[in-house]
């Protein structure tokens, strides 16, 4: 059950992390109350998971997850770059989480 809370964890940071944009520095009320909300059961579902997964691999995960989903979604949604580079680099950090998550020992 550690492992769905992390991912949890890690789908709401990237709820917080696109959050931000659509805040506009918290002047906007509803974005703002969103993205304070995602924060907080992000880490309220990340505390659960590392419970019983290492804080190593449980905070480098838990980033993960939300590095790639906040890059996937800044290409998608702000149409930021989409060149080689910057889907290697992501494709990379899927690789080092699938290496943390099979090297676990939970």
């Amino acid at each position: 059950m550690a492992w769905v809370y992390l991912f949890i964890a890690g789908l709401l940071e990237i709820g917080w992390a696109i959050g931000l944009k659509y805040t506009e520095g918290f002047s906007k009320l509803w974005p703002s109350v969103g993205t304070i909300f995602c924060m907080i059961v992000s880490f309220i579902f990340l505390g659960q998971a590392l419970k019983t997964i290492p804080i190593g691999t449980g905070y480098a995960v838990w980033t993960g997850i939300g590095t790639i989903g906040t890059a996937i979604l800044g290409i998608a949604l702000f149409n930021e770059p989409r060149d080689a580079p910057r889907v290697l680099c992501i494709v990379l950090i899927i690789a080092g989480i699938s290496g943390l998550k099979i090297l676990s020992s939970h």
